[in-house]
């Protein structure tokens, strides 16, 4: 008797048995999408993803390098730095109370935390900080305090490495939940962030270059045309506009969770926050 192959046979073993076969996880996704850029640009550095379009780009790239050389948000950071140093109602300042003194932590988060069954962010981090300190939360989306203060705490990251840890079932539910939203084609355009930021990354949409997916959780907050400063999930709720689809408002379960599952696509790249886009 001629046997099939061995994938084959082991296949049909677990059928027999009643056991599924092993779904990709966190990494294989990861690799995929990373085998893919390597594929459609070879001769693109894995390292220059964190520049989002400006990797296509090697005239817009200058200008960014020109640009970066004099910062017009200086004055933007500098207040955030001053509400990062300010004294809370305690007398403590955020570095008192968030993990390292806030210093090169941004790319641990988002984190799922199992004491609250959730996915948290930096900015929720800041949040519970205010709270254990007598003071109201920001507005998650607020630019003039929770923009400019959590931009100057990402630039303390600068340099360390993305680094997304996807551990136990709990947290594995909210990363598929945040792969799902990612992929999934929403709004009258019927458009995915995949649909952008994979499948066409590189090319043109009317006058812009679609940046890709790997690298862009790295740059975030950005500071559009000068001081405009644009979150990351503010940028999730421009893209849904985009696609005339209602987006969630930051913070929600669910952009947390794409936040989650986004960020885990940049793991090993260097984090760059608080930079100039056009």
């Amino acid at each position: 008797m001629k046997h099939g192959p061995l994938p084959l046979i082991m296949a049909v073993v677990a059928a027999l048995l009643g056991v599924a076969p092993a779904s990709a996880g966190p990494e294989d996704d990861r690799l995929k999408v990373v085998n893919h850029f390597k594929s459609k640009y070879p001769d693109i550095r894995m390292e220059t993803y964190v520049l989002g379009a400006l990797a296509f780009d090697a005239d817009a790239r200058l200008q960014y390098d020109s640009v970066m050389q004099f910062p017009p948000f200086v004055a933007e950071l500098e207040r955030g730095e001053r509400l990062w140093r300010a004294p809370l109602k305690s007398g403590k300042t955020y570095a008192d109370c968030l993990p390292n003194g806030g210093r090169m932590i941004a790319g641990n988060y988002p984190m799922f935390d199992e004491s609250r069954g959730r996915v948290v962010t930096l900015e929720d981090l800041v949040n519970d900080c205010r709270a254990a300190n007598g003071e109201a939360p920001y507005e998650y989306a607020d630019p003039a305090t929770m923009g400019v203060l959590t931009a100057y705490a990402r630039t303390l990251s600068d340099g360390m490495r993305m680094n997304i840890r996807v551990e136990g079932p709990a947290a594995l539910q909210a990363y598929e939940d945040g792969k799902k939203t990612f992929y999934a084609r929403v709004g009258q355009l019927n458009f995915s962030c995949g649909h952008c930021h994979v499948d066409n990354a590189g090319n043109r949409l009317r006058s812009e270059l679609l940046s890709p997916v790997i690298g862009q959780s790295a740059h975030w907050p950005v500071f559009r045309g000068g001081d405009n400063l644009v979150t990351l999930q503010g940028r999730y709720v421009e893209c849904f506009r985009l696609m005339r689809h209602v987006p969630d408002k930051p913070g929600s379960i669910r952009f947390n969770n794409l936040e989650y599952f986004h960020s885990y696509l940049s793991n090993g790249l260097e984090l760059k926050a608080s930079v100039f886009r056009k």
